[in-house]
């Protein structure tokens, strides 16, 4: 099986780092974050395409409050558990999750 290097939207990052925060508190979550790595691992293989991906990906992240509610959930349970928001990237999920963590900390 030839590997597809591809990386994840940031829908798709979004929703798994809040099913990594969730997961060992919520067996919902739990089930989940499997479900949503075993999918993508999929993806990798080119047993799955993206776009079916990335419609269990979108009703996924209905079901958990959609987009900008799983940000700010995931950035608000970091933030509770450690103080701080420590990832940094250039990509458009780091950049929301950044302006999401600075409004958190500013209150």
């Amino acid at each position: 099986m030839k590997k597809n290097n591809e990386k994840p939207s940031k829908e798709a990052k979004a929703l798994s780092l809040f099913l990594m925060a969730f997961k060992a508190t919520s067996p919902i979550h739990k089930e989940q974050s499997k479900r949503i790595s075993r999918l993508w691992g999929l993806v990798q293989t080119d047993e799955l395409s993206k776009n079916e991906y990335m419609e269990k990906v979108e009703s996924m992240l209905t079901l958990n409050g959609g987009y900008a509610q799983v940000v700010e959930k995931t950035v608000r349970f970091y933030l509770e558990k450690t103080g701080e928001w420590k990832l940094e990237g250039e990509d458009t999920y780091c950049q929301d999750a950044r302006q999401v963590a600075d409004r958190i900390l500013s209150k």
